[in-house]
């Protein structure tokens, strides 16, 4: 602990540190020559520039210009005043369906976020941003759906008037509700699951015949889990309804700073102390939310008002207190939340706090994993402070700091209001390309009509995407209601929300299924990647069971032409 205080100290005292004494851009892909547009450039007119400039128009007081370089040809809006002036392109588009869209941008100098803006009857829409620099051409990927259908006008957007924005290869691809339900179907089955042939012989190798072949799956591969309360602990019904579904928690507020230390040094950590002991008695698993959360409203009312000693004083006695607490028995920590949003601590204590936490925080629990956890940065394609571009950016920031490289997973709330599917999958596009585990770990739709429809989409579409490694849901019950979205109402009957919930565990989670084998002793099924036991009935068979597991293939032996796993053969012998 004295070495992280002097850290914190020295941090104090220097405010900016070598990482923070420069800006730091990233950037996915940053190529000589750009790509091809996407699905043919879909319904864009003129996509790649190859017939001049038709098809394109200026927005607002840009001028725009045709331009070749080494043999490739781009559009470039010059002599910009103001950020919306730009380049663009009048389409329509429909109500029911969704888009995904992309673009490959350059500057003419500099480095600076670009944002693709739709400019309907119903007001603007964000489509997706990136950070465009000059030299290179850097891609924007992003989609949406729109609220009625009409004309639209697509522009660029940059704060940063004085440069000129370059743009090649664009993309606008409409997909039907069908074709996209299919595609997250075909996803899960490529991503989540494997086929597996099964043979059934006697003792002497014949095949068995007209066996009937049982199988139960024992677990969730993926972790699916949903956030709980000290309601747990004291309602019956609740406790008995929460247990039954889920092997993966987190707890609401009992962990939070404000909520173990309301007093300076009085800690009390009774709470959370028992919701662990019930999790561990029904082998729950649990995330650890969180260590430091950067909004100002939301910590210890003492310690706003701390010298800057006794504040890096009483910031590592916390690290220090929560993490030896529960050393071993939490699977991952958020860490920092919401540094994207708010900067408390980088305000307190110089620019390199959050990383100053990360580095301890895996020093004092090497077993765990650290999350970076923030919201809108699939949600809200609006947000441009949280945009997976700038998600990633702040993430490398935190990695470069010593001792962090390789401790930092990427923690995705999803507060959803509406379900951009073409957005959310974009941004998860963008940020697998960061090569660290990600989770959802706050998903919830706030309340309407759709709010059952909107979470089964969103739900699907962070199971079949390859990126994601676990997700949460963010529906702790409270009897005088819930954050956003309840799962159930007071007497723990299902609300539509729960039922969707139920509805996925028993597809996606623990369940039995069986088949018969044909004349060789074969039978096929599809399954998830999970625990299985297996159990063959048959004449000349005596109570025969088998555990096995399925799993993902690992090598390129075991994967076909097209990268897709080949069939697991298990030859049982009974």
């Amino acid at each position: 602990m004295l070495e992280l205080l002097q850290d914190l100290m020295l941090m104090h005292y220097l405010m900016i540190t070598q990482l923070a004494s420069r800006q730091v851009f990233f950037n996915l892909y940053c190529l000589k020559n750009p790509h091809k547009a996407q699905y043919g450039g879909g319904i864009i007119k003129n996509p790649e520039l190859d017939r001049g400039l038709k098809g394109w128009s200026t927005f607002g007081n840009a001028k725009k210009e045709h331009r070749a370089s080494g043999g490739n040809k781009f559009i470039v809006a010059h002599s910009r005043n103001k950020p919306h002036d730009s380049v663009s392109q009048k389409l329509y588009m429909q109500k029911n369906k969704l888009y995904t869209f992309s673009a490959w941008l350059q500057l003419s100098e500099g480095k600076f976020p670009v944002t693709a803006i739709f400019k309907t009857s119903n007001g603007i829409r964000h489509a997706g941003s990136v950070i465009a620099e000059s030299g290179c051409w850097s891609m924007l990927k992003g989609g949406l759906t729109v609220n009625a259908s009409g004309p639209v006008e697509i522009y660029f957007e940059s704060n940063n008037t004085p440069v000129e924005i370059w743009v090649d290869s664009v993309s606008l691809q409409p997909f039907t509700k069908e074709e996209w339900r299919s595609h997250q179907d075909e996803s899960i089955e490529k991503t989540r699951k494997r086929k597996v042939r099964i043979q059934a012989v006697d003792t002497q190798g014949n095949p068995l015949a007209n066996a009937t072949i049982y199988l139960k799956q024992n677990n969730l591969r993926l972790p699916f889990g949903c956030a709980t309360n000290k309601n747990v602990l004291t309602n019956q019904k609740y406790q008995e309804w929460f247990i039954s579904r889920f092997e993966f928690t987190v707890f609401d507020n009992e962990m939070k700073w404000y909520s173990t230390e309301q007093a300076p040094g009085k800690e009390d950590y009774s709470v959370p102390d028992a919701m662990m002991k019930l999790m561990k008695q029904y082998n729950i698993a649990v995330r650890g939310h969180n260590i430091f959360w950067e909004d100002p409203k939301y910590q210890p009312s003492w310690v706003t008002s701390l010298s800057p000693t006794a504040f890096a004083l009483a910031a590592g006695r916390r690290i220090n207190s929560i993490m030896s607490r529960y050393k071993g028995q939490i699977i991952q920590w958020d860490v920092v939340n919401e540094n994207l949003h708010f900067n408390f601590y980088e305000s307190k204590m110089g620019e390199n706090a959050s990383a100053i936490f990360y580095k301890y925080a895996h020093q004092y629990d090497p077993s765990s994993f650290y999350f970076m956890n923030e919201y809108n940065t699939i949600e809200e394609s609006g947000d441009q402070v949280a945009s997976p571009a700038k998600y990633i950016q702040k993430l490398r920031e935190i990695q470069n700091y010593p001792g962090n490289k390789d401790a930092m997973g990427i923690g995705l709330e999803g507060h959803f209001r509406e379900a951009n599917l073409p957005y959310m999958r974009a941004s998860l596009d963008i940020l697998g390309k960061a090569d660290t585990p990600i989770w959802l770990t706050e998903i919830d739709v706030e309340k309407g009509p759709n709010q059952a429809q909107y979470l089964e989409q969103i739900l699907r579409e962070g199971h079949g995407h390859p990126n994601v490694n676990g997700m949460m849901l963010w529906g702790g019950w409270y009897p005088e209601g819930c954050y956003r979205m309840c799962l159930t109402d007071n007497n723990m009957n299902n609300l539509p929300t729960g039922d969707v919930v139920d509805k996925l565990l028993h597809e996606w989670g623990i369940r039995s299924l069986q088949g018969t084998t044909d004349a060789n002793g074969f039978f096929e099924v599809s399954l998830f990647h999970a625990d299985y036991q297996l159990k063959i009935i048959h004449p000349s068979v005596k109570n025969y069971s088998y555990r096995f597991k399925v799993q993902a293939a690992s090598s390129a032996d075991d994967q076909n032409s097209s990268g897709q796993s080949t069939i697991m053969f298990l030859q049982i012998s009974a």
